[in-house]
């Protein structure tokens, strides 16, 4: 009796200790799993075949050089600028392409971009009996133009995803964040609503 008691308590022991572990391990190998396909799908860009004297790693670092100088030259030189704005042009009139060129272009410029457009975390009231509230992202505060008067768009993330919908409602039925930055309303809306405020300080 003894015996199978200590068996069930080592048991139990190691099942909780294997779940602890899988809770600390999961997000460093996820992460580091993420990170390797980003720098593994750069340095299959290289053609090493061809190079044999390059070490590997290279490649990943002259990518980053050319992203930065880049993003240099086409911010701080006029030059750059207007080469830039030439390409975005033709992307934009290029029948079967300009649609899916704007839509990533406005994609990221709404995350990193100077005219961020997720900067504006909102409470979105979608129902009031019962009453349901939703956090989201104000990206359009007057629908005038789609003759939708007194609406506004907003954009809400879905759950441990990147995907999400946008939605328009009355104004009425918005009250801005306030206990959070865009960071911290993005990181609560994708946990599910795991992360608080007192996990980020």
């Amino acid at each position: 009796m003894m015996y199978l008691c200590s068996m069930r308590r080592l048991s139990a022991i190691f099942v909780r200790s294997f779940l602890q572990g899988l809770i600390l391990l999961s997000p460093i190998a996820v992460t580091a799993y993420l990170l390797f396909k980003v720098y593994d799908s750069m340095e299959s860009i290289m053609p090493y075949n061809l190079i044999p004297f390059i070490p590997r790693g290279i490649g990943f670092l002259i990518i980053l050089l050319l992203i930065t100088l880049t993003g240099y030259l086409g911010t701080r030189f006029f030059l750059g600028r207007w080469l830039f704005d030439a390409f975005a042009f033709l992307m934009e009139h290029t029948p079967g392409v300009k649609h899916l060129y704007s839509a990533i272009r406005d994609f990221v410029n709404s995350f990193v971009g100077e005219k961020k457009k997720f900067g504006k975390p909102v409470w979105v009231c979608v129902s009031r009996d019962p009453e349901i509230w939703r956090i989201g992202f104000m990206t359009q505060k007057d629908m005038t133009a789609f003759d939708m008067e007194d609406k506004v768009a907003v954009y809400m993330p879905q759950a441990f995803s990147i995907a999400g919908w946008v939605i328009i409602a009355d104004a009425k039925n918005i009250r801005p964040v306030k206990e959070m930055n865009a960071a911290q309303a993005m990181k609560f809306a994708v946990s599910g609503g795991i992360t608080t405020v007192e996990d980020e300080n």
